[in-house]
């Protein structure tokens, strides 16, 4: 991968260990207490059938506050699946505007895309215009490192995506065939392994950026012949595949609780995240093996 030379490459490398280092969805819907504990936010039972309905539960019906959007706007698969894609279809639009005309706001974006992911992530309630201009800030950062990549390794950005949509379509369908489930044991293992992940994503970035080291840094080294980063990212790539299967149950669980409809953004937002980092990690292992 060359000396210690500083290139735009170099920079897209540290930018995308900053992006992969905290684009982990899990964590987004563990923190939002709806998905963690959907039964607490479920709205009250539909009143039972006028023939069955007693002298009681008619005075029951009568003393219950009236409806409100909160219980009547309640989550489902097509509102997570229409924002879901809202916000690809923002990051894809902001990302195709900075490589062509203005790759320097790549730098915006990652700094915006950072605070942004962080207050959303850490948000009880959602907020559509934060999560809307993450997905903006984060097509910036995007389109400024994927052209870096597609400069030196022509053709790189299309397998990086047609490999990141294959993931998310084949543990897509392994969960809706119920063979494929996620585990408490294994869901403890893969957050433990992601903290670790994040942690070697830090280091990597301070030394990448201080230019102690060049490129892709840690990453580079070579273990028995094999670049650690190979291994790294594609260790990086089981873990997300899993993450969709963690999200996939946050969200089911939450749409059987029926709970309010705005949390559809809080899904939409942790499946953004982890698609995210599926598409940096596969353009590291593509990179690696290209060079």
């Amino acid at each position: 991968m060359g000396g210690s030379r500083r290139n735009p490459t170099g920079v897209g490398c540290a930018l995308t260990s900053r992006l992969g280092g905290t684009a982990m969805s899990s964590p987004v819907f563990r923190r939002s207490d709806v998905f963690v504990h959907p039964q607490q936010y479920a709205p009250p039972p539909d009143a039972p059938p006028q023939s069955t309905i007693s002298a009681a539960s008619l005075e029951q019906a009568y003393q219950r506050p009236p409806a409100t959007a909160y219980h009547t706007g309640r989550m489902t698969y097509d509102d997570v699946i229409v924002k879901t894609l809202g916000l690809l279809g923002l990051i894809v639009v902001s990302g195709v505007a900075t490589w062509m005309l203005a790759p320097p706001l790549m730098l915006l974006g990652v700094v915006g895309g950072l605070v942004l992911g962080l207050i959303c992530s850490f948000k009880r309630e959602p907020s559509p215009a934060l999560i809307v201009s993450y997905a903006v800030f984060e097509g910036m950062a995007l389109g400024g490192i994927s052209g870096f990549f597609e400069a030196r390794w022509s053709g790189i950005i299309l397998q990086a995506v047609v490999a990141t949509v294959a993931v998310f379509a084949a543990v897509l369908v392994l969960y809706r065939s119920g063979k494929v489930r996620a585990t408490p044991k294994m869901t403890r293992f893969v957050l433990a392994a992601m903290l670790g992940y994040v942690i070697f994503s830090v280091i990597n970035l301070v030394l990448v950026w201080t230019n102690v080291l060049p490129d892709f840094g840690l990453r580079s080294m070579s273990v028995m012949g094999v670049p650690l980063g190979l291994v790294v990212s594609v260790l990086a790539i089981l873990l997300g595949a899993y993450s969709f299967l963690i999200d996939f149950d946050y969200i089911k669980s939450g749409v059987e609780a029926g709970v309010a409809g705005r949390y559809a953004w809080t899904a939409a937002f942790g499946l953004t995240v982890t698609l995210v980092w599926l598409y940096l990690e596969f353009l590291r292992v593509l990179a690696i093996l290209r060079d």
